[in-house]
C-alpha cells in the first residue's frame, strides 16, 4: 500500500507541473458529463410524468372495460356486473373550463377503486366521509392549485355556471386534473347516468362469462406497457439523448488528448518507476486509480452543471411537450439518487474509455527503451488506412439500415453510423487535401506549410472529428428546423381560414351567440365547426368537421385528393384523412374505412389525404354536419367567423362584452397565428441550446489539442525562428494553418449536415410523427454556419498562438540545447 501511495504522489506531481492539461481533462470530463446527465435529468423528469399520467386512476397501466365507438354507456352496466362478480370499479371523464382554461374532470367512486390504481387518493374513513358528503371535495395536484390561483377550501366556477366543490390538495395527482365523487361530476358534465370505463380489479372469486353479462357492448382493454404519450413522445426523447451522446463522445474526444499527452510526456517517469522496482501491474493499477480519483471529481462538478443546465431547459422542453403533444410536465426539476449515481459511473466511464489506448500502452510499456517522448502526433498511413477501412464498414451498415430498417430505432441508428463513418474518413479526406496542397506548393515555406500541416493532422484529428460531428448536428438540425418553420406557416395560412375565432363554454351559449352574430351586418358568414372522438382497429382517431365553404376549398392543405373531392364531403359518406392517419394504416385515395358511431358503423370513402403537421392525434375530416348527425353529443361550441378586416376589432370588443368572454375565447386570426408561431419557435429552443453547447464543446477540444500540442511543435518551429522568420510571421503562419484545417473540416461537415436533415425529415419525422417534410437547402444559413465555425476555431487558436507570439528567444533555443 505504501509502494502505491507513493507512485501516486509521483505521478500526481505531473499536474502540479502542467495545470493547464490538468484543466483540459477536467473540463472534458465535467462538460461529458454535464450535458449527458442535464438531458437525462430532463428526460427522467418527463418519464416520471408519463409514468403517474399513465397511472392516473387506472389510465392505461390497468385492464378496464370500454365502450367500442369510445362513448359512455349506461351505469346499469357497473351493477349488472358487481353482481356478476366482477371487481369493477366505474369512472365518468369529462373536460370542463375555469377561467377560459381547459381542465381534465374525473368522477370516481372511491369505494370500489381497486388497491393497485397507480396516484388514486388515499382516503381514510375521515377523509373519504370529506369526499363523497355534501358539498364533497375536488381533489387536485399542488401545481394546479397554483394555476388557477387559489387556496385549499375554495370553491371555483366553471363555465356552465356551476361551481366545483371545495378543493384540496393531493400531492400524487398529476397536473390539469381535477378528481370529484362520481355523483358530482355526472352532474358537472351534464352525463347523469352515465359512465366513461370500468376499473377492473382482482377478483377474490371466478366471475361470470363477461360477454353473458354485456355482450357487445363493453370491450376489454389490457394494460399497456407503453403509453400512447410515451409512444409519441419517444422521437423527441430520442432527439435529447442523441444530443446528449453526442456532446458525451466530443468530451471524451478533449480527455482522450489530454490523458495521450500526458502519457507521452511522462513516459521517462514510468520508465523510471519501472526500474525502481514497481510492477507492470501495480503501475497500472495506480494510473486507473489516479484517473478514477480525478473522473469522480470531475464528475461532481459535471452532475451540479447538468442539474443548472436541465434545470435552465425544463420550461422550454416541458413547453415544447406540452405544445407538441399535450403532455404536462412539471416546470420544477426533481431528481432521484439513482440519477446522481449513473451521472459518476458515466463519468468514470468515460474518463477510462478515452484512456484505453494510453493504459494499454502503460501495461506493454518495454522497461529498456530509449526514454523519448513517441511522436505521437505523426500521421501514420497504415493507421488511416485501417481507420478508412472502417468508415467504409460503418457506411455499408448505414445503408443496410437505410434499406431494411422500418422502426424510430432504425432511423437514429442510420443518422449515428453516418455521422461515426464521417468522422472515422474525415482524417483520410484531410491527409488527401493537405497532399494536394503540398505537392501544388511553390517555394520552400509553402511546402513546408503543408508538409507540417499533414504532420500536424493526427494531433488534431480528434479535435476535428468533433468539430465535424458538430457542425453537421447543427447543418442536419437546423435545416429541419427552418424547414420545418417554413412549411408550418404556409400550413398554417391554410388552416385558420376564419377571421375570427369564438370559443364558447357551452352548447347553450354556442346557440345565443349565434343568433347575435346573424344579426351583425360585418359578419359575412358563420363557420361552425366540431370534434369528437372514436376509435380505429383499437387507437384513438379525432373526428374534425369541417363546415362547407369556398374559404376552406381553397386554402384546406391537401396533398392528394379524388376528383370533386370537396363535393364528395357533403352528403356525409366520404372522408378526408391526415398524412399520419394515411401512413399508420397504408390508406390511399380511394380506399373505404369503416368507424364505430354510436348508432352503428359509419362507412367512408376516403376522398383525400391533408397535412397535419404538429398534431400527435391521427385525424378524419368529415363534413360538419354529418360528424353531428353520426356524433350527436358532439360539442358544437367552436365559431368561426368570415368578417371585413377592419370590422375585426369592433366586433371582438362587442362579442366580449356581450357574452363575457374573455382574450382566450375570441380571437383574430393575427393572434392565433402569432401565439401558434410563439408556441413553435418555444418549441425548438432546447433544439438550438444543445446545438450551441454541442458547438461550444467542439470549440474547447480544439483548444485543448492546440494546447497539448504547443510545446511539442517547438522543434518543428525553433529551426524556421533560426532561419530568420520573426515570432509574429510564425504565429501568423500557425494561425493560418490551423483556420484552414478548419475550413476544410467545416467544408466537408456541410454536405454531410444536408445528409442528416435529409434523414431527420424523410425518415425520424415520418417514424416518429407520420408526416413528412419537403426538403429545402438554405444557403445564407449554411455560410452562417461556416463563419461560426471559423469563429470557433480562431477563438481555439488565439491562445496557443499568442504564446508563440510572445516566446522568450531562450525558450527558442534550447530546442536545439536539449537535442531535440
Amino acid at each position: 500500500m505504501r509502494r502505491a501511495l507513493w507512485i501516486l504522489a509521483v505521478l500526481l506531481s505531473h499536474w502540479r507541473r502542467h495545470p493547464m492539461q490538468l484543466a483540459t481533462l477536467l473540463i472534458g470530463l465535467i462538460a461529458a458529463t454535464a450535458l449527458w446527465s442535464g438531458v437525462q435529468a430532463i428526460n427522467q423528469q418527463a418519464r416520471n410524468a408519463y409514468d403517474r399520467a399513465a397511472a392516473m386512476f387506472g389510465g392505461v397501466r390497468t385492464p378496464m372495460l370500454v365502450a367500442p365507438d369510445a362513448a359512455t354507456f349506461s351505469q346499469d352496466l357497473f351493477v349488472a356486473l358487481s353482481r356478476a362478480g366482477w371487481p369493477v370499479s366505474p369512472v365518468v371523464e369529462g373536460r370542463v373550463q375555469i377561467n377560459g382554461r381547459s381542465f381534465r374532470l374525473l368522477g370516481i367512486e372511491p369505494v370500489t377503486l381497486p388497491a393497485e390504481v397507480g396516484n388514486a387518493p388515499r382516503l381514510g374513513a375521515s377523509d373519504l366521509r370529506a369526499f363523497v358528503a355534501p358539498p364533497g371535495q375536488t381533489l387536485v395536484a399542488p401545481e394546479t392549485l397554483a394555476d388557477l390561483d387559489a387556496t385549499e377550501g375554495a370553491a371555483p366556477q366553471i363555465s356552465s355556471g356551476a361551481r366545483l366543490p371545495p378543493l384540496h390538495a393531493q400531492p400524487q395527482l398529476v397536473p390539469d386534473v381535477l378528481v370529484v365523487d362520481i355523483g358530482v361530476a355526472q352532474r358537472l358534465l351534464g352525463k347523469q347516468g352515465q359512465l366513461s370505463r370500468l376499473l377492473i380489479g382482482k377478483a377474490k372469486g371466478k366471475p361470470g362469462p363477461l360477454a353473458s353479462v354485456v355482450g357487445d357492448r363493453l370491450q376489454r382493454v389490457e394494460p399497456g406497457a407503453e403509453t400512447e404519450l410515451e409512444r409519441l413522445t419517444d422521437s423527441f426523447h430520442l432527439n435529447l439523448t442523441a444530443f446528449g451522446l453526442l456532446s458525451f463522445f466530443v468530451g471524451l474526444f478533449i480527455v482522450n488528448s489530454a490523458v495521450g499527452l500526458a502519457f507521452e510526456q511522462r513516459l521517462p517517469m514510468l520508465r523510471t518507476l519501472r526500474a525502481c522496482g514497481a510492477s507492470a501491474r501495480m503501475l497500472n493499477t495506480v494510473l486507473v486509480i489516479e484517473l478514477v480519483v480525478l473522473a469522480l471529481a470531475a464528475g461532481l462538478v459535471g452532475l451540479v452543471c447538468g442539474y443548472v443546465i436541465a434545470a435552465a431547459l425544463l420550461p422550454d422542453v416541458a413547453a415544447s411537450l406540452r405544445g407538441l403533444y399535450g403532455a404536462q410536465i412539471p416546470g420544477q426539476l426533481s431528481l432521484r439518487g439513482e440519477w446522481w449515481l449513473a451521472g459518476i459511473g458515466i463519468s468514470i466511464v468515460g474518463a477510462l474509455i478515452a484512456a484505453a489506448t494510453s493504459l494499454v500502452k502503460a501495461v506493454r510499456l518495454p522497461l529498456l527503451a530509449t526514454a523519448q517522448p513517441q511522436a505521437w502526433q505523426q500521421a501514420q498511413r497504415r493507421w488511416l488506412v485501417l481507420q478508412g477501412a472502417a468508415a467504409l464498414a460503418v457506411f455499408a451498415i448505414a445503408l443496410l439500415l437505410l434499406r431494411y430498417g422500418d422502426s424510430l430505432i432504425a432511423g437514429f441508428a442510420v443518422l449515428a453510423a453516418l455521422m461515426l463513418g464521417a468522422a472515422l474518413f474525415l482524417p483520410a479526406l484531410l491527409e488527401i487535401i493537405l497532399l494536394v496542397g503540398q505537392r501544388r506548393a511553390k517555394g520552400p515555406l509553402a511546402l513546408w506549410f503543408w508538409a507540417d500541416s499533414r504532420q500536424q493532422l493526427s494531433g488534431l484529428s480528434l479535435a476535428l472529428m468533433a468539430l465535424l460531428l458538430a457542425l453537421a448536428v447543427n447543418v442536419g438540425v437546423s435545416t429541419m428546423v427552418e424547414t420545418f418553420s417554413r412549411t408550418f406557416i404556409t400550413w398554417l395560412n391554410g388552416r385558420l381560414a376564419a377571421d375570427v375565432y369564438i370559443s364558447a363554454p357551452d352548447n347553450a351559449k354556442a346557440v345565443a351567440i349565434r343568433s347575435w352574430l346573424r344579426e351583425r351586418s360585418e359578419v359575412q358568414a358563420i363557420l361552425s365547426g366540431g370534434r369528437a372522438e372514436t376509435q380505429l382497429e383499437g387507437q384513438p382517431v379525432e373526428l374534425l368537421g369541417l363546415p362547407d365553404h369556398a374559404l376552406y376549398r381553397e386554402r384546406w392543405p391537401l396533398l392528394e385528393a379524388a376528383p370533386r373531392a370537396w363535393t364528395q364531403l357533403v352528403p356525409g359518406n366520404a372522408a378526408f384523412v391526415s398524412e399520419q392517419l394515411s401512413r399508420r394504416l397504408g390508406l390511399r385515395v380511394g380506399d373505404v374505412i369503416e368507424i364505430p358511431a354510436p348508432g352503428g358503423s359509419w362507412v367512408l370513402d376516403i376522398a383525400g389525404i391533408y397535412a397535419d403537421y404538429g398534431n400527435p392525434k391521427a385525424q378524419l375530416a368529415v363534413n360538419v354536419a354529418a360528424l353531428i348527425r353520426r356524433f350527436p353529443q358532439t360539442p358544437q361550441t367552436r365559431i368561426g367567423l368570415i368578417v371585413p378586416r377592419d370590422n375585426i376589432p369592433g366586433l371582438i370588443t362587442a362579442v366580449q362584452k356581450q357574452f363575457a368572454l374573455d382574450d382566450r375565447s375570441v380571437a383574430d386570426q393575427a393572434t392565433v397565428k402569432a401565439e401558434s408561431i410563439r408556441i413553435f419557435n418555444r418549441t425548438f429552443a432546447v433544439t438550438g441550446a444543445l446545438n450551441a453547447f454541442t458547438l461550444g464543446v467542439a470549440g474547447i477540444a480544439l483548444l485543448t489539442s492546440l494546447l497539448t500540442l504547443a510545446n511539442s511543435r517547438l522543434p518543428q518551429l525553433a529551426p524556421l525562428w533560426a532561419i530568420g522568420l520573426t515570432r509574429s510571421r510564425l504565429a501568423a503562419i500557425e494561425l493560418t494553418k490551423t483556420l484552414a484545417v478548419a475550413l476544410f473540416t467545416a467544408l466537408l461537415a456541410l454536405p454531410l449536415g444536408l445528409i442528416v436533415a435529409w434523414c431527420l425529415i424523410a425518415i425520424v419525422n415520418v417514424k416518429a410523427f407520420g408526416w413528412r417534410l419537403p426538403f429545402h437547402v438554405f444557403p445564407l444559413q449554411l455560410v452562417e454556419l461556416v463563419a461560426v465555425a471559423l469563429l470557433a476555431s480562431l477563438l481555439a487558436a488565439l491562445l496557443p498562438v499568442a504564446r508563440l507570439a510572445r516566446m522568450q528567444p531562450a525558450d527558442l533555443v534550447k530546442v536545439f540545447a536539449n537535442e531535440r
